[in-house]
This record gives C-alpha cells, structure tokens and sequence, in this order.
C-alpha cells in the first residue's frame, strides 16, 4: 500500500504525506518576508501541512515553487509554516494529480527565497537517481535523511524509490544528489521510515510543465 506524505485535518487517505493542522500554533511574525526554499513548511487552505520542494523563477520571470500534487488543488492558498503571521504568500496555479505534483506562484515581494533550507542546497536539476546512489531529502516533519537509491523500480521514467526516512508533512520534499534536485518525495510503502519512500523524477515533472507552457515553463531554482 503507497501512503501519500500530506498531513490532512478531517480528511481520510491512505497514509498521506501531508500533515494534519490540528494542535498547530501560529508562529509571530518575524521582520520582513519569510525566507522560503526547498525543505519549508507550508501550510495550504489552513487544513494540509506539505514541504516545499524548490523555489526560483520561470521563463516568465514569475516568481514560483513547487510541492505535491496530492496536497491541494488549483487556487488553494499557500502560507508559510514559520511565519503565519506573514499572511497568504501564494497559491496553487497547477496541481497534477497523476504524476502528483502542483505549481505555486507566489506574491510579488511575500518571500525571499533561498537556496539552502537545514542540510540541504539546490543549485539545479538533474536526471534521476540511479541505483545505488545516495539520495537526501529535507522534510518539514523529519528534517534531513538521506538512503540509498533504488532506481526507477517499474520502469516507467516517472518515479525513483530509495530508502529515506519519511513520514506525513514531507510531501513534496527536495530529493537531492548533492546540490542537485532529481525528485520531491510523494509517498512511502506500507510502513512510515521502513518502507521505501517513492517520489515524482523531476525531469518528469519539468518536462510536463514546459510541454504545457504554463506558469512554471522554463523554470530555474535561485
């Protein structure tokens, strides 16, 4: 059984990766614009905790990010889990329920984005890990963990499974080889932190957004 990572408040899923707003506090509102990247918490609709996966711009030059799919639809409302206080800072543009991933852009001036966020930095993407390479990721729920890769499991140029700690709230998390992103992490199997964690190839990801030519077409991380 695959267990979405989206933490959900009076929503049943499988096991989903996004995590649940009940108990949550509200953080006070630091100076200026909450430093955003891939690894922060976010918070969609008030109701779903997710992690974000990357923040940079597009062809555009619009100002975006992305995270799972599964955690909401086109219009939810994007705030920053550190910094509640700071107000909507975007919202979901896109969301791909198939390949679970969703695009958000984000307010003029509501961030300041960032390229390293805990032990992890992006300086750009990559092709998908292979076995047996060492992949990291950073989760709003577990932090930094990393796990051996085990490849593209089906074969289906899509998904990449590896052994990294996951657990609700790290839906859509930057999976790294070094400082390059090749996925975000969408589900586990069977059991949190045991079972393989599956997550979307971000080649498979950036090739559907450019071929839609969208907001998020030609996008580059900061």
């Amino acid at each position: 059984m695959f267990s979405k990572l989206a933490k959900a408040a009076n929503a049943v899923f499988a096991v989903a990766l996004g995590a649940a707003l009940l108990g949550a506090g509200t953080a006070d509102a630091d100076p200026g614009p909450p430093v955003m990247g891939g690894g922060s918490g976010i918070i969609i609709d008030n109701q779903f905790e997710c992690t974000l996966t990357t923040v940079g711009y597009d062809g555009a030059g619009r100002l975006v990010g992305f995270t799972a799919g599964h955690c909401g639809d086109a219009g939810a409302k994007v705030y920053s889990e550190a910094d509640r206080g700071a107000g909507q800072i975007g919202k979901f543009v896109y969301s791909n329920r198939e390949l679970d991933y969703a695009v958000i852009q984000f307010e003029p001036g509501a961030i300041t984005p960032v390229n390293r966020i805990g032990n992890v930095t992006i300086t750009g993407i990559g092709a998908p890990a292979q076995f047996p390479m060492i992949v990291c990721k950073e989760g709003r729920t577990t932090g930094n963990t990393c796990g051996i890769a085990w490849g593209d499991v089906f074969g289906t140029n899509i998904e990449t499974w590896s052994q990294m700690c996951v657990v609700e709230g790290d839906s859509g998390a930057p999976v790294v080889v070094g400082t390059t992103l090749v996925g975000m992490v969408n589900a586990y199997l069977a059991i949190a932190c045991f079972g393989p964690e599956v997550g979307t190839n971000m080649s498979a990801i950036m090739g559907d957004v450019n071929a839609r030519g969208s907001v998020g077409a030609g996008f580059h991380p900061i």
